[in-house]
């Protein structure tokens, strides 16, 4: 089963660089049940909660084509880093307890960070993978990213236990920024169109 980390041994430092930091992100980024907790919370009722998540999905479906289209014209990092800059205002958002306005303007953001983001990373692994190599390519970065989400829900869930969902909700931001910041210097000469 784990003969596909193989890959890493010949994968370019591009790709390495590239998967070193959406790995660091998919570590911290838990699973929406978190932000549905919040809003439920915030709002305590199931049929607002619902309907917000519907929200981000209509946008989050409307904006992926878009997104796709501005990232083949202005680069793929630079979309990318967009939608964690939209995913930082989202988290950032939550943590201050928002009222229901303020929650469904952060599930609109939250819908461009994703439209910004999951379609857009494969392109951009696609795009420096060697030829031959790149559904492994692919592959072997997903593999990673599920495990990562799985133990990012679990220090989410232990973050908030012990100081709260703020303090949840504020880390998962700051990281977020944080790999903002590690894109920004680690692909400052690379411009994927």
């Amino acid at each position: 089963f784990f003969s596909f980390f193989k890959y890493w041994k010949i994968a370019s430092s591009e790709y390495k660089k590239l998967v070193i930091g959406l790995l660091l992100f998919a570590l911290f980024n838990s699973s929406d049940v978190f932000l549905l907790l919040i809003t439920k919370e915030v709002t305590g009722s199931d049929t607002i909660t619902i309907a917000a998540y519907i929200f981000y999905n209509l946008i989050y479906a409307a904006a992926s084509f878009p997104l796709g289209k501005l990232a083949d014209k202005f680069g793929i990092k630079n979309i990318f880093i967009v939608g964690l800059l939209m995913f930082t205002i989202v988290y950032g958002g939550f943590a201050f307890h928002p009222s229901v306005i303020v929650i469904f303007m952060l599930f609109f953001i939250y819908g461009i960070y994703a439209a910004a983001t999951e379609g857009i990373v494969k392109a951009w692994i696609t795009n420096i993978a060697h030829d031959k190599n790149t559904a492994t390519a692919v592959g072997f970065y997903t593999s990673c990213q599920s495990i990562c989400s799985l133990l990012a829900s679990i220090i989410a869930g232990a973050i908030w236990s012990y100081f709260g969902f703020s303090f949840a909700f504020g880390t998962t931001g700051f990281i977020a920024f944080s790999v903002i910041i590690y894109f920004l210097l680690s692909f400052r000469k690379i411009d994927f169109r």
